[in-house]
Parts: C-alpha cells; structure tokens; sequence
C-alpha cells in the first residue's frame, strides 16, 4: 500500500507510472456482468437477500464445479460473501479459538496472518524454499504442529509466488491434517487461471479429494471483478449454521445487486471470455519472463497459476525494499517488495504483477531494464 500511495502521488504530479504492483487484471467484468448490473439498478427495490446469499447465485456456483471440476457441491455449503476475505473471516470466525495454531507458508498473502490474529490464533510461519516451489509440503508441515494445531492454511496457486502446491502434495497434506481432526483451509482464488494438467483439463480443485476441507474463492481474478467485492466459501456441513449467523451479525449480506449481476458470469459466452483471457495472461507470463530473463534477473520457480512472478533481485546489490523505491523514482515502475509476504527471503524478492496490459508490461519491463543496467554501473 506504501508503494500504491507513492505511484499515485507521482500520478497526480503528472509521472506516467507502469502499475505492476497491482493484483488486479485490466480487463474488468465481462460484458454481460456489466450489463445485468446496468439492469438491476433501473430503480427497483433492491432489498437484503438471504446472509448466505442468493439461492440462484449459490446453484450457479455449484454449477460451475460440477461442470469445470466434475464434482457435486451442495449448493446448501455456499455461503457468498463480500469478498474471499470477507469469506476468510467467516470461516476463521468459525474454526479458529485463541491460542489456537493455524500452519501457514511463509511468504504468503499477509492479510490472511492478520486475520488469523483477530480471533486470538496464533499463525505459524513455516519457511518455504524453491526446492518446495515456495509452498508447503507433507514434512514441512508435520514439523511445524503442536498440541495446539487447529487448521493448516494453503493458497494454491499462491500469491506472491504464482505456484501451485502438486495436486498428490496437497491431498496428502490434507489427509494427515483431517485424520488429526485439524481444519483443511484452501484458498482457490486463483486455482481456475491456473495451468491445466498435463492431460489438458482444468486444474483440480481440493474439494475432488477432500469434500470436507474448507474452500476459499472469489469473483475477483478469474472473472475480473476486484471492485465488485463479491467471493464464496464452501463449507463442511457442520459449520454452515453458525456461518450464517456469523454473516448476519457482521454484514447482513452481501450487495444485493452484485449477486444479481454476478449470474451473469456463468452464461457460456461470460465463461468463453474468461478462459480467452486466463490464456492472455499465459502469454503476459511469456514476456515477462523473458523480459526478466533477459535483464539477468532470477525467477526460482516458475509460475503457473496467478498472475504472479517472484524473482531475485539479489544480482543488483540492492535490498527488495530499496530496488522497488528506486524503481518506482528512477524508472516509474510500481513493484511489491517482498516484506509484504513474510519474513524468508523478503530481502532479496519482489512480486510482479503481470495482470497489467501487455502495452504496459513492455513499457514497464523496458524502463526496469534500463534502471537495472544502471545499478549495476554504480
């Protein structure tokens, strides 16, 4: 946020500034979101809709994993919300107790840390390298538990890394967790940008593999809709009730409208514009890590889901936080260092979005060529 604070300064006195600091794709919602928005705010009565949300809104969701992931989920298990951290806060709000212990990797999204210290848990960071393709795995999580483990939280695909855990790594770190009756919390915000398998079919959701773990997503990333502030859970059987509750008492419901609006996403047409654009993003990838590449800048592990590149600015002689402030006044490129994320390897990282358009991407790169050259002159 420091960083967006700066570029928006250097805006405002007239500085082009290259934002790939931004988790945010440029293409926004797809036409027909934007249009059944455009309806339903015509003037007629827009009242609350049920806390977990609209029935229709929670099928369709169903919907979209029976027929992408092949799996049945009980629309009775979706909970929408506003947003997948107003999503993340039912849950934790659920599950987790003071003094409770929540096995996270280190880095990863520092807002899910602080939402875990809310309700009195305590977040384990467990230190991540590229040989674990900055993920979790079955050992790394086996040696961070204690008595006192409730859940096990994972993000695949990451942010900031943009790496997925393997699908086997992952059922089997969630089967050590469930046989010792610890939450399974999953965040799949961006598992559907995510490379398909190798036999070409979409990346495999946890729910095919574990129906009870707790999933996290969001209408955000893969459907473009970061302002709208609309995501979903789906939830064990046992923790729907008291998540309802939850909902009432912290936000009533979601906005009537966006729901309404957000049906619109699962028509073939909104969904053919999202897999064109998940392959756009591919291809961004491509030329960012060429571009990187050929500045002589590390990428340890290769992305292959959000939109994400984690690479090593350690070859420049500069920590991450001073690369990106002098990045930002040199060469008007927004970057994230990376002491959002954590604490391993936070000096030497810098997440680069590259959701930005490929115009912006070139231009960025080009400019941040140029300033790494000339750091390494000094």
């Amino acid at each position: 946020m420091v960083f967006g604070e700066q570029a928006a300064a250097l805006e405002a006195d007239g500085r082009r500034i290259a934002k790939l600091n931004l988790g945010e794709p440029d293409f926004g919602s797809p036409p027909a979101v934007r249009a059944a928005m455009r309806e339903v705010m015509d003037g007629r009565p827009l009242p609350y809709t049920p806390a977990a949300g609209l029935r229709p809104l929670r099928e369709a969701i169903a919907g979209f994993y029976r027929r992408r992931h092949d799996v049945t989920v009980d629309p009775g298990r979706i909970i929408v919300t506003s947003g997948a951290s107003a999503a993340l806060l039912l849950v934790l709000a659920a599950t987790i107790d003071p003094g409770d212990e929540v096995v996270v990797a280190d880095p990863s999204y520092p807002c899910n840390r602080q939402l875990v210290a809310t309700f009195g848990g305590r977040v384990v960071s467990v230190t991540t390298t590229p040989d674990s393709l900055y993920q979790l795995d079955v050992a790394a999580v086996a040696g961070a538990r204690s008595n006192r483990t409730r859940a096990v939280m994972v993000a695949t695909p990451s942010n900031p890394t943009g790496t997925s855990i393997p699908f086997d790594e992952l059922c089997a770190i969630c089967d050590g967790a469930r046989r010792r009756g610890e939450w399974r919390i999953v965040d799949e915000i961006y598992l559907n940008l995510s490379d398909p398998t190798p036999e070409g079919a979409p990346a495999r959701t946890i729910l095919s593999a574990d129906p009870d773990a707790i999933v996290i997503n969001s209408f955000s990333k893969y459907f473009g809709m970061t302002g709208w502030r609309l995501g979903w859970c789906v939830l064990p059987t046992e923790l729907v009730a008291a998540a309802e509750r939850l909902a009432t008492n912290y936000f009533l419901c979601a906005s009537a409208p966006t729901q309404q609006a957000a049906l619109a996403c699962f028509t073939s047409e909104s969904l053919a514009l999202c897999e064109e654009r998940r392959i756009e993003l591919v291809e961004r990838r491509g030329i960012v890590l060429d571009g990187l590449a050929r500045m002589g800048l590390a990428v340890p592990v290769l992305p292959d889901g959000a939109f994400y590149v984690y690479f090593d600015v350690t070859s420049t002689g500069l920590d991450s936080w001073r690369f990106c402030q002098r990045a930002l006044r040199e060469a008007s490129v927004a970057l994230t260092p990376g002491r959002d994320f954590g604490l391993a390897g936070a000096d030497r990282h810098v997440r680069l979005s590259y959701a930005a358009s490929r115009d912006q991407l070139r231009d960025g790169l080009a400019r941040l060529a140029s300033f790494v050259a000339g750091v390494r002159a000094e």
